[in-house]
């Protein structure tokens, strides 16, 4: 019987009874009708696939067609167990933070600065002091170091007198470089003062610190292009030094007990780290005062994973223990380590995980995770459908997710998919709630042909040992009468992350007829229709701040968008070398330094913070092969030589 959308015949309800009581005793023979009949869907189904783009898949399903045949078939081959994923759920990630030594030495320094948790006097003969901790002074003095090896275990404070061989300036540029990884006072007239403080304190990157300033103040221009150590990585250098007395268990001032495994470590570290160590070990708590702190509620396996944060910044995580981790950060209130974990979890976001990471940042109130997350799984929702973390998703999650207009499917046979393969994971439970379901499938989105698939299904559904359900006649009635208008009636992606078309010339074989843009233009939004039918909304973004451009780069880097050289019209001498930098947060151009060279149809990458422009043409048609690099932070290119 055939139908068209103009009208539904009346007489379809007999044909779907007839229909359904054929089915009925198709099962109960068994042998070739049900295999006829499955091979009818199967055809069906490799159609729809093909329409779709889709080529693998069809195993599962078809598993799940013998299933639905009567309530005596097994449930074989229902679903990809763990195992099926790999190894890829166990992969371990080392991650760190690039900013974890600026911000741990900022809290050390804050410390120092108000006397907190401060074990060392280094006093001078004029009788002035300076109150620090010795672990951090350790680890740029070798002088300290040697001393702090020698204290006597048990001693809390402990002083060391330096006497005449350093002075005030001296002693506090050493202790300003400790902390800081700078000296802001190294001039010349006190040049002397600093390495002589530096060389009594053995403080050999101190030492070397002052003789390149001393060659540069000389004048000599060989000396002046010697790489000078930059401050973030004298934080890092000195950090790595503390790991390493952590690890020879020197200056370790307090044991943890975390479930029978002991752990010497460093207050002035934990608390620099933890606001929950900070306050035990700052607010007069009896923990200060312990040698041995029990911590029974913690398990060994997190807390050693946030404890090396505490002393690199950087957590190996995997999908098997991220969420402990977490779990552990949040109550111990380790922020750093708490980033790095939620970083892990937005960056890593799987097929597989994203449904945890839900579930995760749900429980915890992460609203900006949990937006995340729900995100990912409308914007992959057939590949989410497909993995064994879905089938546990409780109906009414499911039916949130399939209702949203900014589900993201090939097709909304896609939706009714997921739906089937939900339901058979467990039918004997789940049957009941196929029809509240099936509301949040837009079947007018779908084609005659898609339709016939939800057919065959529904009546394996409806024909499922003695469950009464019914599901054909208003998905029918939908199809058929409620007709998709182009704008009402559809799905709407409206993504995060979009495509943007910058400037660019309109392209016509009458060369006087091309017209360079500088207008931005962005995807807003994806519109599902009918079958197959997408439309793309294109809205306009803006106009870059400089002349008409084309066969210019343009890259992204941290958030922001970089439009650089190209040409602005057809002559040899409308090469241009200009660079200007997009930040869609503020809507807001910044003009960067020019390249060296006058660059167009060249290629723009982003490798480590850093953009390369590589090769293009100096003048129309004739090639260069150099290579510049842009720093960010100095706003500067640099050339690199090719061999």
């Amino acid at each position: 019987m055939e139908f068209t959308r103009r009208y539904l015949p009346m007489e379809w309800e007999e044909r779907w009874r007839r229909e359904k009581e054929r089915r009925k005793r198709v099962i109960e023979e068994g042998g070739e009708g049900i295999e006829q009949d499955n091979r009818e869907l199967r055809r069906i189904m490799a159609y729809n696939d093909s329409r779709m783009g889709l080529t693998s898949g069809r195993e599962n399903k078809e598993g799940s067609e013998v299933r639905m045949s009567g309530a005596s078939q097994d449930r074989t081959g229902e679903h990809m167990s763990d195992e099926a994923f790999g190894d890829e759920g166990h992969n371990i990630h080392t991650c760190c933070s690039k900013s974890y030594p600026k911000e741990v030495f900022a809290a050390l320094k804050e410390f120092r600065d108000s006397s907190l948790l401060t074990d060392l006097t280094l006093t001078l003969e004029n009788g002035n002091s300076f109150h620090v901790h010795s672990l951090i002074l350790a680890a740029v003095s070798g002088f300290i170091l040697e001393r702090l090896k020698e204290k006597n275990v048990g001693v809390d404070r402990w002083s060391v007198h330096l006497g005449t061989r350093v002075d005030h300036v001296g002693l506090r540029a050493v202790v300003e470089f400790a902390y800081t990884g700078v000296v802001l006072s190294l001039n010349k007239d006190i040049m002397a003062q600093i390495k002589a403080a530096a060389q009594v304190l053995v403080v050999p990157r101190l030492v070397e610190l002052c003789s390149k300033k001393e060659r540069t103040k000389e004048g000599d221009s060989a000396k002046k292009e010697e790489r000078t150590i930059s401050i973030p990585e004298q934080m890092k250098i000195t950090l790595q030094s503390i790991e390493q007395l952590w690890a020879d268990r020197v200056g370790c001032d307090v044991t943890l007990n975390v479930d029978g495994t002991f752990f010497h470590v460093h207050r002035v570290i934990l608390a620099a780290s933890s606001d929950y160590f900070r306050g035990m070990f700052t607010c007069g708590m009896k923990e200060s005062r312990q040698t041995c702190v029990e911590l029974p509620f913690l398990l060994a396996p997190e807390f050693e994973a946030l404890l090396g944060c505490s002393y690199s910044g950087i957590v190996r995580l995997g999908w098997e223990s991220v969420f402990e981790i977490t779990c552990t950060a949040l109550q111990l209130q380790f922020q750093p380590a708490l980033s790095i974990c939620l970083n892990f979890m937005q960056q890593q976001i799987q097929a597989d995980s994203c449904l945890d990471v839900a579930s995760f940042a749900e429980a915890y109130g992460m609203s900006d995770l949990l937006e995340e997350a729900n995100d990912f799984v409308l914007r992959n929702f057939r590949e989410v459908s497909a993995t064994a973390k879905f089938q546990d998703l409780p109906a009414e999650k499911l039916l949130d997710f399939i209702c949203c207009d900014g589900l993201y499917v090939p097709s909304e046979l896609a939706v009714f998919r997921a739906v089937i393969s939900w339901i058979e994971a467990d039918p004997e439970e789940r049957l009941p709630q196929a029809g509240l379901l099936m509301t949040g499938v837009r079947f007018p989105l779908m084609t005659f042909r898609e339709f016939r698939e939800v057919r065959a299904i529904n009546l394996r559904m409806e024909c499922f040992g003695d469950k009464e359900v019914e599901l054909y006649g208003s998905a029918l009635k939908e199809f058929g009468f409620s007709l998709p208008k182009s704008q009402d009636y559809c799905r709407v992606r409206r993504p995060k992350d979009v495509v943007v078309l910058v400037g660019g010339d309109q392209l016509n074989p009458d060369m006087g007829r091309r017209i360079p843009s500088r207008e931005l233009w962005f995807a807003n939004s994806l519109r599902s229709g009918t079958g197959l039918v997408k439309e793309i909304e294109w809205r306009r973004l803006g106009e870059i701040p400089d002349k008409p451009k084309f066969r210019h780069g343009v890259a992204v880097m941290e958030g922001m968008l970089y439009v650089v050289g190209g040409c602005y019209f057809y002559a040899k001498d409308d090469m241009m070398k200009s660079a200007y930098r997009y930040d869609p947060v503020k809507d807001s151009w910044k003009r960067l330094a020019d390249m060296h060279e006058l660059r167009s149809n060249f290629s723009v990458v982003v490798l480590e913070e850093r953009l390369y422009a590589i090769g293009g043409d100096k003048e129309i048609n004739a090639n260069i092969d150099s290579v510049e690099t842009y720093n960010p932070d100095t706003d500067s290119w640099s050339c690199i030589m090719l061999f």
